[in-house]
């Protein structure tokens, strides 16, 4: 098992700066890759970042591209997205996930986070 639990989340105004933190415990971090997902209400989840075991690969949703940033800290079991320039249409309930493998796809991911709420006013 892994346990994931993120932190960071609050309001922002519109063009302002959030740095996400999930901490991880349990099995070993480094073996995992993580995935930063969303939820608005009424909306799917949606895939935003995601980075490989060693951090030496990342993806991006293109909707976040050039302006979230998704980096690890394998030794204090951290993943972290620096959100930059944020839009009103980004508030949601961020999540943090882990597998095996760097995948975009929700339903591949084992181990999820509660959720921090990110609220973007404009």
């Amino acid at each position: 098992q892994v346990q994931l639990v993120e932190s960071g989340g609050g309001l922002v105004q519109a063009g302002g700066s959030l740095r996400l933190s999930c901490a991880a415990s349990g099995r070993t971090f480094s073996n995992y890759a993580m995935g930063w997902f969303r939820q608005a209400p009424g909306k799917e989840r949606e895939f935003l970042c995601a980075i490989s075991s060693t951090g030496s690969s990342t993806r991006s949703a293109d909707s976040v591209k050039g302006r979230f940033t998704i980096s690890r800290d394998n030794a204090k079991n951290t993943v972290y997205l620096q959100m930059n320039s944020l839009k009103p249409e980004d508030t949601a309930v961020y999540f943090c996930a882990a597998d095996y493998y760097l995948t975009d796809d929700p339903k591949k991911y084992d181990y999820w986070g509660q959720g921090t709420q990110v609220t973007v006013s404009s």
